[in-house]
């Protein structure tokens, strides 16, 4: 799974910077409202809304703003009412690309996208052109110096573990997506913390880029990361160590 878990990496030391923070937020907070909407905003009873306010709490965001986001979701506190849109598409060398979006103006937000695809050597798919290369996990990444695979296995294999997969300097851990919650507690008790860890769509298959394309490949995913609508982003490259370190910067 070479690519997924570095670019994860690099994602989680680049979203230090306190520039990115704000940004952050906003993304939690559309997650957070909009889940809170479709499921109710008690917790306990909405995994997603407990997955979301979880990733908040994970980023120092602070309880007020995430009980604002709740009530906006609920109908409490008046709010713009974000619409969940899927993105599929192609990168630089046939990469599949699933971008997960919010937005309160479609039309302003797929214009965006296709020309951020097209601007970056990629093009904007039709509905279902590359889902099916994908599968839903929870998906934690956990760096080998923190705990061998072994370790992982004796504290969350009871909790749901299917695999565990290497990855350089680090190990990816795949669930199916309700065991996901309870492995990440039992990783967490064991007082191992993961560096990623999220309900992600993982590829089944993975693309081999050259560093020309691998280095339009890592502006388009920045590009798309970094845009207000824009979720989460999901892609199938597999790009060397020293091109995906290079965008670090």
């Amino acid at each position: 799974m070479s690519g997924h878990s570095k670019w994860h990496s690099i994602k989680h030391k680049k979203g230090a910077a306190d520039a990115k923070r704000g940004r952050i937020f906003t993304k939690l907070i559309k997650e957070i409202t909009v889940a809170a909407r479709v499921g109710g905003g008690d917790p306990d009873g909405n995994p997603r809304l407990r997955t979301a306010i979880l990733a908040g709490k994970s980023e120092n965001m602070p309880a007020d703003n995430i009980k604002r986001a709740i009530q906006k979701g609920t109908g409490e506190l008046p709010g713009a009412q974000y619409e969940e849109i899927t993105y599929e598409g192609y990168g630089p060398g046939g990469v599949a690309i699933i971008v997960d979006a919010m937005s309160d103006n479609k039309n302003r937000t797929v214009s965006e996208m296709r020309h951020i695809f097209s601007k970056h050597g990629g093009n904007l798919g039709e509905a279902n052109s590359v889902a099916w290369m994908f599968h839903k996990k929870g998906y934690l990444i956990v760096e080998k110096a923190k705990a061998s695979e072994d370790r992982l296995m004796e504290v969350g294999l009871d909790a749901g573990i299917d695999d565990i997969r290497e990855d350089g300097d680090n190990l990816e851990v795949l669930t199916a997506p309700e065991s996901f919650e309870s492995v990440l507690k039992a990783i967490k008790s064991a007082g191992i913390e993961p560096t990623t860890a999220e309900v992600s769509k993982v590829p089944q298959n993975y693309v081999k880029l050259d560093s020309k394309q691998a280095a339009q490949m890592l502006r388009l995913m920045e590009e798309l990361e970094d845009h207000e609508d824009v979720q989460k982003v999901f892609a199938n490259f597999d790009i060397e160590e020293k091109d995906l370190e290079a965008v670090v910067g």
